[in-house]
C-alpha cells in the first residue's frame, strides 16, 4: 500500500479532488509484488472528504480501552483520531502540523524542518499573531473535515504577519499554533490519554506544550502503547491495501462523511 505524496487536496466544491505523487504501475513493475494506491478518491466520489483514513487502523490497532484514548498525527497536518468507550470512532483533521514551522525554517534557515524546536525555542509567542492565526473560519468548521497546504499556505501566513516581526518569534507562534488548534478540539473530551504519532512527536517543544494545555491529560507518543509513531502512517496504508485486497471497507463514513463504507484504492498488478 503506498499513500504517496499529497501535493493537491481539495475536498470542497464541485468537484472534490485529491492528488498524491506515487506511480503504482511503476511500484507494481519495479517491486513485482501487487501495488495499492489512490486510496482517497473513492470516499469522495461517495460524499466523503477522502480523509483521514488512518482512524480505521487506529481503531483496529488501538481501540478498545475503557478510557478516552485520542491520536493526535501531527505530519504536515495535524489530525485526530477519538476512540471513547461505546462511541463511534471519530476523526479529523484539526489544523496544521509541521506544515508553516518547516515553510518558516526553510525560510529562514535553509533548513528542510525545525530540529529539536531549536529555532522556536529562541523566539517567544507572539499573543496577537496567535489571536490572528486561530481566527481562521476553517478551525470553527464542524466535523467531518479536512484540509491541506491549498489553505494553510505561504501566502495564507504572509498574510497574517505584521510587518516586523523576529523570525524566531514567529516560529515560535506557530509552534503554539500548532498544539493549541490540536488541544482546543482534545480538551473538549473528558480527560484521558492523548498519543501522539507522527514527526510532531519528535519535537519536544510540541510535546512540552500539548502536556502543559491538557494538564488532567496523559501526553504521551503513540510507542508508549506499543505502535511505533514514525511507522503509524506506514502501517495504517499496509493494512487499507490488505483491506483493500480482501474485499473489505478502508473508510469509517462517520470519520469522512461519505455515504457508505467503501473498499478503497487502485490495484496494480506486476504483470
Amino acid at each position: 500500500g503506498c499513500h504517496g505524496q499529497t501535493v493537491w487536496h481539495q475536498p470542497a466544491g464541485p468537484l472534490p479532488f485529491s492528488l498524491q505523487l506515487g506511480d503504482g504501475n511503476r511500484l507494481a513493475a519495479d517491486t513485482g509484488i501487487i501495488a495499492i494506491n489512490d486510496f482517497r478518491r473513492k470516499d469522495m466520489a461517495l460524499g466523503g472528504q477522502g480523509a483521514p483514513l488512518v482512524p480505521a487502523f487506529h481503531q483496529r490497532v488501538l481501540g478498545g480501552v475503557n478510557h478516552v484514548r485520542i491520536l493526535a498525527n501531527i505530519g504536515g497536518i495535524a489530525n485526530i483520531t477519538v476512540l471513547a468507550p461505546d462511541q463511534p470512532v471519530l476523526g479529523f483533521d484539526v489544523g496544521p502540523g509541521n506544515m508553516l514551522m518547516d515553510l518558516w525554517t526553510r525560510r529562514h534557515l535553509g533548513q528542510p524542518y525545525d530540529k529539536d524546536a531549536a529555532f522556536a525555542q529562541q523566539g517567544k509567542v507572539d499573543a496577537t499573531l496567535l489571536a490572528h492565526l486561530l481566527a481562521e473560519p476553517w478551525l470553527a468548521l464542524t466535523a467531518p473535515k479536512s484540509t491541506g497546504r491549498e489553505l494553510f499556505s505561504e501566502d495564507w501566513l504572509d498574510a497574517r504577519l505584521p510587518d516586523c516581526m523576529a523570525p524566531a518569534d514567529v516560529q515560535a507562534t506557530l509552534a503554539e499554533f500548532t498544539v493549541t488548534a490540536i488541544a482546543n478540539e482534545v480538551d473538549k473530551w473528558p480527560a484521558g490519554e492523548l498519543l501522539v504519532c507522527g514527526g510532531g512527536g519528535h519535537n519536544p517543544l510540541l510535546m512540552q506544550r500539548l502536556a502543559a494545555l491538557l494538564p488532567g491529560w496523559r501526553v504521551d507518543t503513540s510507542n508508549s502503547a506499543g505502535v511505533d509513531m514514525d511507522a503509524m502512517e506506514a502501517m495504517a496504508f499496509a493494512w487499507l491495501a490488505h483491506q483493500t485486497m480482501h474485499g473489505l471497507a478502508g473508510n469509517l463514513p462517520d470519520v469522512t462523511g461519505a455515504r457508505r463504507p467503501a473498499i478503497l484504492g487502485a490495484i496494480h498488478l506486476p504483470g
